[in-house]
């Protein structure tokens, strides 16, 4: 099978255009194209959805109904397939319990050798599971933060008890607990708090518990606001309804574990040792420290977990990782970061011919840190393996055994195959990549001036060793170095000390209904030109009203309950999918139904719809890339790089007074060609008065860029610290400006 290759014929998902195409096996494949071309549609939504489905197929319906879903492709027939693995950009997301060390099983093997040569003994390796009784600390079950009361958010001093200085639901003037102090006689319900002294707060706020005359005076069973509010929000078991979850968000905090300081486990778990070390001291250990500690125990009984600890370490090593310690909780990880986490448990897999699909593995990466990426892409190809990757940085495209182009321009015009070669070959291929490969920007010669600027001062979150930086302000500030370097960690530190918009890449909406449409407010402009022209009520073509099909009420799709089985959707079959009844779908305006306004690109309905209103509110979408997208397309299938575009674009569109914009890796997902238009939009967002600062590997970008604010000079404990902050063309002696000089 591995000489036959992967035969796809007919593809038509999406915007593929009956595609026909041949993948070679146990190669490095490359998959390029402009933004919506159609090549994630086939490597994901044909190849890798297929192999998901067949394989999901093999497996009785009580397992497949706890597996992940796999929807079957529209494609002609497919061949040459291997059991498939996803390696996308999702991030791992997980709860409180889920850390880099408990994702990639080096927490385990840890575990495990404490539990057979720690000093003392304490028992299994269940007793050092913070997710077991046997090991957890009892004090915060495990999670190593405890939920603690936000007293300085409780008061409002400036008011008087009357006039609701008690800001907690429910102790305001006429709240349920209002008179419990306001009417006892002790307090001043008329004098605003801040000419209170301490003593008469603290009695307000504690109890008998605190010293002075007030609280000498309390009555007997006199509950402090503090105590009374931790009894009734902190201590109850039952399901919290909306209320009270508003108000713990509002008025408290995570703080760390006043008994085991972060460590998770228990008293006697805490204490015992390996090579000198806790558990928890091990935990907190950067990766690369960790691997180079273990190897210090000779112990032959524990020789092969040893192995396997420091196989797992070394493999987090090799791919840039080492930066990283296994306390750090998966919910602050970046999507590069999950993406390479995931990476980890295959490289070690004796596994042959499986099909591995990457999604733009370098995201997150530094160009001096690629290389460890394709070492790894090519590492699993020699193992036996088929490796399909979407990429759009030249670094990779250069390792690839072939590259295939989708194309050659995005949604209706692209999904055809337009090059299929080497490298070499593409260079000189006519194509859209192969035009974006051959143009070099240079540095920007002639930086703006900046108006002002505003300081992150005492930075030490993270690895960032006290920093304190001015970010300029009305400029493009790129903010640089290599992973780990503490670039993120700059910008939270920035968010928090200033008001600041964060443009990231999590989803716009999560409800299925939301479309360009939707999110763009053009629907109702939408059924009122249908309305005026048809002469008909406008609600008649709302998908959620008198208009929608009622079996699908306006989805397009059914789902049906199969039991132990999983869910079957399938598109309805009395409206076909298009959403509305017939007689909603007779009614036209220059010759299009309502549906099929919703099959309509953006940049085709600029161009057909002739209300201005709509136009107007589509041309933002459109002027950042996002042409291709059709009108209904659901919110919840674009990717964290078109999602981010989203955003951006409403920013130019609702953007008032002077803002402090700041965004994580805006190339994400972007072709070469296309982010000449990103860096005009973001310009034109300079050129209105806002402030903005990009976290971003991007050369291009960081050549186009007012200033830039290099950190390093490694990653974790090697970096934190200010190398250059300037223009761009100032830069020297660190690894951006060797990239930044090096010939493309």
């Amino acid at each position: 099978m591995s000489n036959r290759g992967i035969r796809i014929r007919r593809a038509r998902t999406h915007n593929l255009q009956d595609l026909d195409v041949d993948v070679p096996r146990s190669q490095v494949v490359v998959f390029v194209g402009v933004s919506g071309s159609g090549k994630s549609s086939l490597v994901f939504d044909t190849i890798a959805a297929e192999a998901g489905y067949q394989l999901h197929e093999t497996f009785p319906p009580y397992i497949r109904n706890r597996l992940p879903k796999w929807t079957r492709p529209e494609v002609g027939g497919i061949e040459g397939l291997s059991p498939v693995v996803v390696i996308d950009q999702r991030r791992l997301g997980g709860n409180a319990r889920s850390t880099v060390g408990t994702i990639t099983d080096t927490w385990t093997y840890l575990r495990l050798l404490f539990s057979r040569v720690s000093t003392p003994h304490v028992g299994e390796s269940s007793h050092f599971s913070f997710n077991d009784p046997a090991g957890m600390c009892p004090t915060c079950s495990g999670i190593g933060e405890v939920v603690a009361s936000a007293v300085d958010r409780f008061l409002d001093l400036d008011k008087s008890l009357r006039e609701g200085a008690v800001l907690l639901p429910g102790f305001a003037v006429g709240g349920y607990w209002y008179t419990n102090f306001a009417d006892i006689g002790v307090f001043d319900v008329d004098k605003p708090l801040r000419h209170w002294n301490r003593t008469e707060r603290d009695a307000l706020l504690y109890g008998i518990g605190s010293a002075g005359s007030p609280a000498n005076r309390l009555p007997k069973g006199y509950q402090g606001v503090v105590e009374r509010f931790e009894r009734i929000y902190l201590r109850t078991s039952d399901d919290m309804n909306d209320r009270k979850k508003e108000a713990l968000a509002k008025f408290t905090r995570s703080e760390m574990c006043p008994d085991c300081c972060g460590d998770r486990l228990n008293k006697a778990s805490r204490a015992a040792t390996v090579l000198g070390h806790t558990i928890g001291e091990m935990a907190r250990m950067e990766v690369d420290e960790l691997a180079e500690l273990v190897t210090g125990v000779t112990d032959a009984t524990v020789a092969p977990v040893v192995a396997a600890l420091t196989e797992r370490l070394q493999a987090m090593i090799t791919i840039g990782l080492g930066y990283l310690h296994l306390g750090r909780a998966t919910t602050t990880l970046s999507g590069g970061e999950s993406q390479r986490i995931k990476t980890v448990k295959h490289l070690g897999s004796s596994l042959t011919e499986m099909l591995y699909v990457f999604d733009e593995p370098t995201v997150g990466l530094h160009t001096h840190d690629i290389s460890s990426m394709t070492e790894l892409l090519k590492q699993l190809r020699d193992k036996g393996n088929s490796v399909l990757v979407v990429e759009h940085d030249p670094a990779v495209m250069a390792i690839a055994d072939q590259i295939i182009e989708v194309g050659p321009l995005a949604g209706a015009h692209g999904g055809t195959l337009v090059y299929q070669g080497s490298f070499r070959g593409l260079r000189t291929a006519g194509t859209a990549t192969a035009a974006a490969l051959s143009q070099r920007r240079p540095i920007k010669d002639d930086p703006r001036t900046p108006r002002g600027h505003i300081t992150v001062a005492d930075a030490t979150r993270n690895n960032l060793k006290n920093v304190t930086v001015d970010i300029p302000t009305g400029v493009t500030t790129v903010l640089t170095g290599v992973a780990g370097s503490g670039k993120s960690s700059l910008a939270s530190e920035l968010v928090a000390q200033h008001d600041a918009v964060v443009i990231d890449q999590k989803q716009v909406s999560t409800n299925r209904r939301s479309t360009p449409i939707t999110y763009t407010g053009i629907a109702t402009p939408i059924r009122k030109v249908f309305a005026r022209h048809n002469q008909v009520p406008a609600g008649l073509f709302s998908a959620n009203s008198e208009g929608a099909c009622p079996e699908c009420k306006g989805l397009g799709t059914v789902s049906t309950d199969l039991a132990f089985m999983e869910d079957q959707e399938t598109v309805c079959e009395t409206c076909q999918g298009r959403r509305f009844t017939p007689e909603v779908l007779e009614y036209r305006v220059d010759g299009l139904s309502i549906a099929d306004i919703d099959d309509l690109t953006i940049t085709d309905a600029i161009d057909r719809l002739s209300d201005r209103t709509v136009t107007k509110a589509l041309r933002h979408l459109d002027e950042v890339g996002l042409g291709y997208l059709r009108l209904g397309q659901p919110l919840t299938s674009l990717s964290g790089g078109e999602c981010q575009r989203v955003k951006i674009a409403k920013e130019l569109r609702d953007s008032t007074g002077p803002t402090l914009y700041i965004l994580d890796e805006p190339t994400t997902g972007l072709h070469l060609r296309d982010i000449d238009t990103l860096l005009s939009h973001l310009d034109s967002l300079v050129d209105h008065g806002h402030t903005v600062v990009l976290i971003e590997h991007n050369l291009d970008v960081i050549r186009r860029a007012d200033w830039i604010i290099d950190l390093g000079p490694g990653p974790g404990k090697h970096g934190g610290q200010i190398l250059y902050q300037g223009p761009v063309a100032g830069i020297t002696s660190t690894a951006t400006a060797e990239a930044l000089r090096e010939t493309v």
